[in-house]
């Protein structure tokens, strides 16, 4: 879908190899938020990453399915797994560029931070949201376009990177089988080479009804 090398495994499996640890260890917020009110069910996380959302999940009683590009990145996450989620959470390597999952098979979907060029997050993100099980979620988390405008942080200058919740509501959930629960540009405070700065996250969460 796109010989951009950034969409790799090996450029990611390079970063993860950076550093002993990229990211901070903390469930993303927007998820907490707008799961901690969710029935624990079978999830499956796309870009999980060093794992901590998919393990903050599985501490809420969740069957999870973590998936990553970088085997680098899962063997981190299998590394801060404790022994009592070991049965709970499933660690395993996919491509999303040439993987579906499984259709209609979660009670919850989620990816955040996933930036692909526009024609090839149409495709990947429709492949998420086709592997909601009806009464399902699915929430997806992102940089909004607003931050290439504010600056406040470095965001690529790629503006087909970005997209906002009123988009991918468009994209991914057609009326008559979604409701969708939530579609903010959430306001958020990182710190910044030392000084706290405003960040703005999207963030859509949408019910499968049928």
């Amino acid at each position: 879908m796109t010989d951009d090398p950034r969409f790799t495994a090996a450029f990611w499996d390079e970063r993860y190899s950076s550093a002993d640890r990229l990211w901070s260890g903390d469930p993303n917020p927007a998820l907490v938020e707008e799961v901690s009110g969710l029935a624990p069910g079978r999830a499956l996380e796309a870009g999980c990453g060093e794992g901590a959302d998919s393990l903050w999940l599985a501490r809420r009683g969740w069957t999870v399915t973590g998936t990553d590009v970088s085997e680098v990145a899962l063997r981190r996450a299998a590394g801060h797994t404790p022994p009592e989620l070991a049965g709970q959470v499933t660690w395993r390597r996919t491509d999303v560029l040439d993987w579906v999952p499984e259709t209609r098979a979660y009670d919850l979907v989620f990816t955040a931070f996933m930036h692909l060029p526009s024609a090839t997050r149409r495709q990947v993100f429709a492949g998420l949201a086709e592997a909601v099980a009806p009464g399902g979620s699915l929430v997806v988390v992102a940089h909004h376009p607003r931050d290439l405008e504010d600056g406040a942080v470095p965001r690529p200058p790629e503006p087909d990177l970005f997209c906002t919740a009123g988009e991918l509501a468009e994209e991914l959930v057609p009326a008559g089988g979604w409701t969708v629960r939530t579609q903010d540009a959430r306001p958020r405070t990182v710190t910044h080479e030392g000084r706290e700065v405003t960040v703005h996250d999207t963030v859509l969460r949408a019910e499968r009804t049928a």
